[in-house]
């Protein structure tokens, strides 16, 4: 059934009312071992080359694809594997928020790390547990709003924890500030509770053997999985090129103060929210594959927009049009992009499968910024930023080639009738 049959007013229901709450739980934690974490230590006076070491406690969220098969094989005995994870995860990330607070990050530097460490392997956790959730939750013709809506709670989450929690430090200090948002992640467990459960429970994997194998052999099973690959890889690679240097351009390049770019930055997020729910609306109307397209185009072509400030120079109005131009087409893009990726995910394995992929696409903003630099260099940002429209042609290209097997194509899994005998109908 076309996702253009569904009226928006269908897709105002408790699955896609609790993804807001849902997301921004799973964005909290990220700042507090990342940016918010680096004011902290910086505000403290520990020296520069232990905040650099202090980068590395992100890697788990590169690296959660290794520990899904469990998440997938493993089932708690409350809740079902779903909810029970969630509920399970988000404790202990309470747990370890609170254990970083009470540390003196001059006196016990390595006992923060190690708790800030450890945030991050349970947040990534989270983010695990909660994809499969939305993606065993939400019927295929909500996806698009679905993943919009918890976009815009990861992003506010994003802003709570890091631009909120910086303003709250100043006033309560940072060992107060850190003991809230773990609060906040304990009240959070009562969204879990009152969320729906999915309406099709898949069976778990058999073993971890069957866990960690399966879900690889049953997605290169199918026809187009190369193509699929190829779109996962590519479809964002223009915008993580073009991002992936852009402060340096806007205060190095043009001459733009920090306070400057802090600020349409900030517009920039409020855009990205925008741009979510626009890209989840439409998607309602125009369906998954014209969507990816259209948004994909916009992409590429809101790129042009720091061509024309690197043409301009320093020029406030073009700074904030670029800015906002990109992100509003930049939340449409990553809607229908987390779209497609539940859309591939075969609910037995969705756990696995989905942290796979999308660590596939954090390839190219992991991996962009050397070879941006390179480039910046030879040619220069004017040449550079119309190049990073060049690049994101393959993506649009690689959706264009295999569009027929998006759509129609459903895992073996899938929210259909005619593939009950794959899933229990027995609810989590």
């Amino acid at each position: 059934m076309r996702q253009g049959s569904f009226g928006v007013s269908s897709l105002m229901n408790r699955r896609i009312l609790v993804m807001l709450p849902l997301g921004f739980i799973s964005g909290l934690p990220l700042a507090l071992t990342s940016g918010t974490l680096q004011a902290w230590l910086t505000v403290e006076g520990v020296d520069l080359k232990t905040i650099g070491i202090f980068t590395l406690v992100g890697l788990p969220y590169t690296l959660k694809f290794l520990w899904a098969p469990v998440m997938d094989r493993v089932v708690p005995p409350w809740l079902g594997r779903r909810r029970g994870w969630m509920v399970l995860t988000q404790f202990c990330v309470a747990l370890a928020l609170a254990l970083m607070a009470v540390t003196n990050p001059k006196l016990h530097p390595g006992w923060l790390a190690a708790y800030a460490l450890l945030v991050a392997f349970l947040a990534a956790s989270l983010d695990i547990v909660f994809d499969a959730y939305r993606t065993d939750t939400l019927h295929p013709h909500e996806r698009g709003m679905g993943a919009a809506v918890w976009v815009n709670g990861y992003r506010i989450a994003l802003l709570a924890s890091g631009a909120g929690a910086l303003a709250l430090a100043d006033y309560v200090g940072w060992q107060m500030t850190y003991l809230a948002l773990a609060v906040v992640m304990i009240v959070g467990v009562i969204v879990v509770l009152a969320s729906p459960d999915p309406p099709v429970v898949a069976n778990a994997p058999k073993s971890l053997k069957e866990a960690i194998g399966a879900p690889l052999a049953e997605f290169f099973a199918r026809p187009e999985a190369l193509g699929f690959l190829a779109v996962i890889v590519l479809y964002k690679l223009g915008d993580a090129f073009a991002s992936a240097l852009q402060t340096a351009f806007l205060i190095g390049g043009l001459g733009f103060s920090a306070t400057e770019v802090g600020a349409v930055k900030g517009l920039g997020i409020v855009a990205t929210l925008l741009g979510a729910f626009v890209g989840g609306l439409l998607m309602t109307r125009s369906g998954l594959v014209r969507s990816l397209l259209i948004f994909g185009v916009l992409q590429a072509i809101s790129n042009l927009g720091f061509v024309v400030l690197a043409l301009l120079g320093k020029h406030a109005g073009a700074l904030t049009a670029a800015v906002v131009i990109e992100n509003v087409t930049g939340g449409m893009g990553t809607a229908a992009f987390v779209a497609l990726v539940m859309s591939l995910c075969d609910p037995r394995y969705t756990a696995t499968q989905f942290a796979l992929l999308s660590s596939l696409e954090a390839l190219g903003r992991v991996f962009a910024g050397r070879p941006s630099a390179d480039i910046v260099g030879l040619v220069g940002w004017t040449q550079f930023f119309v190049l990073t429209v060049v690049v994101a042609l393959p993506g649009l290209w690689a959706v264009w080639r295999i569009r027929r097997s998006i759509e129609p194509a459903q895992p073996s899994g899938a929210h259909i009738p005619a593939l009950k005998p794959a899933v229990s109908p027995v609810p989590e």
